[in-house]
């Protein structure tokens, strides 16, 4: 683990039900594969976060990948599923999509056509009838240039958000992993007084904003922002980190050691 510029207690000093873990799911929990369909959370990172689950106000995991895939991995009901940045939450066991999104179905489907006829060297991961993701990792030859990228997106009224040798295409709603996070501590543990979000993304740094304006909102709340190190990961995020851990599996060892001491 490398420290960043400032670094809060880790595990926090807040009482255990008081304090909120918030973690990304893709670069993570789980490394990244050429094929998003196989990825996979470490198994020590998935008994860390259900020992975690039983003791803290709130555990969850905020992605981009839909409820149901992270569910194949993660059943613990105790473990909140924040799906599509932001665009699917369960409720009592069912998913629901956020009702903005319903409308832009077709051209979600539109566009991944689109893609996978013009590129089809490059993977298409159509996300449910909510988002796409095009994908070069496995021809990184034959990444398509941001401005096609963009005019694609523009063609179907959707929007384009970059990510690890990919972009995503999703409907122009207002929602992200900062929104998310926001809603999550206020809806799931308005009493919050620690709160610890790790990601590994572009779309990861909304989400340490967002948790540090939840911090700076209240005396007593703190925050900690864990950026999961990589040759791809960016910059910006590392440089905003206030923890560096070195991969997901430096991930998974400092989450066991915590499950230990709470």
């Amino acid at each position: 683990m490398i420290s960043g510029p400032s670094t809060p207690g880790w595990p926090p000093d807040a009482p255990a039900d008081r304090s909120a873990l918030l973690v990304d799911f893709d670069g993570t929990l789980a490394p990244i594969v050429d094929d998003p369909a196989f990825a996979a959370p470490l198994p020590g990172a998935v008994a860390a976060l259900g020992a975690l689950a039983g003791r803290l106000g709130l555990v969850a995991v905020v992605t981009g990948r839909p409820v149901a895939a992270v569910r194949r991995h993660l059943a613990d009901p105790r473990i909140v599923v924040v799906g599509q940045y932001g665009l699917e939450r369960e409720v009592d066991g069912v998913v629901v999509p956020d009702p903005r999104v319903v409308p832009f179905a077709p051209a979600v489907a539109a566009l991944a056509d689109e893609a996978t006829d013009r590129w089809p060297a490059l993977r298409v991961e159509r996300k449910g009838t909510i988002a796409c993701t095009l994908h070069w990792r496995e021809r990184p030859d034959a990444a398509p240039a941001a401005i096609d990228l963009t005019a694609l997106a523009e063609r179907h009224g959707l929007d384009a958000w970059p990510a690890r040798m990919a972009c995503e295409f999703r409907p122009p709603v207002a929602v992200d992993k900062g929104t998310a996070v926001t809603a999550l501590l206020a809806s799931d543990l308005p009493e919050a007084a620690w709160a610890g979000f790790v990601g590994d993304d572009h779309g990861d740094l909304v989400a340490f904003d967002a948790l540090r304006t939840w911090a700076d909102a209240a005396p007593g709340r703190r925050s900690c922002c864990v950026a999961v190190a990589s040759v791809e990961a960016p910059a910006d995020l590392v440089a905003a980190a206030d923890l560096v851990v070195d991969g997901p599996a430096d991930l998974e060892a400092m989450l066991d050691r915590w499950r230990v001491v709470v």
